[in-house]
């Protein structure tokens, strides 16, 4: 098994468990020995799995102003929680390939290993997802149709994802490509860094 299949796997794993409770205030539960690399992945795809159901309730016409803004401010935090775990499974993959030797001509990717990962525990929510819609019996055959052609896109996209992602930690290994990290730089979150935070404090 390709380590993208195993991710997509575990996510799979997670949303499905995940959807049993249906539960945005639902305590997380690993399966997983914690500091390991696949309970890092699987809370990561929890995180994604409760903002993703998060974005649909804040988008209820009719939801009251003060619920509204307590829930952005969670989807706020949510999102930074979610760089920072990124950034963490960036680090095991740092770690595991730092001593390697690169070759002469040696690359550096546009994206890390794990933020192409985020981007697959996305795409495993938009296939999660767009499998109910196909599946819906209060929807018209119109709808299921054109939900039937966004499942096939969505599916072409996982091979596309997977092959790029499995490509890319083979040529970091043969040194054909090599890491660097550079941290995310979430300016609006820093109050020393937000204009509107930090006037406040004049």
């Amino acid at each position: 098994m390709s380590f993208s299949e195993h991710c997509y796997r575990l996510f799979q794993d997670q949303i499905e468990t995940w959807h049993r409770t249906d539960d945005v205030d639902a305590p997380f539960a690993d399966k997983f020995r914690e500091g390991t690399l696949d309970s890092l992945l699987y809370r990561k795809n929890w995180i994604d799995t409760v903002q993703w159901h998060l974005e649909d309730i804040i988008r209820d016409p009719g939801i009251d102003p003060v619920a509204a803004l307590a829930l952005k401010r969670r989807i706020d935090k949510s999102n930074q929680d979610r760089t920072d775990l990124v950034e963490r499974i960036d680090d095991v993959f740092y770690l595991k390939y730092k001593d390697i030797q690169t070759v002469p001509g040696a690359r550096v990717n546009t994206e890390t290993p794990a933020w192409a990962i985020d981007r697959l525990s996305i795409l495993a929510l938009k296939i999660y997802h767009m499998q109910v819609e196909v599946g819906r019996t209060d929807a018209d055959e119109a709808h299921k149709a054109r939900c039937r052609t966004r499942l096939e896109t969505l599916t072409q996209q996982l091979g596309d994802l997977s092959t790029a992602i499995d490509e890319l930690l083979e040529d970091i290994e043969a040194g054909r490509k090599y890491m660097k990290l550079y941290r995310q730089v979430k300016m609006y979150n820093d109050p020393a860094l937000n204009p509107v935070l930090y006037q406040q404090k004049r």
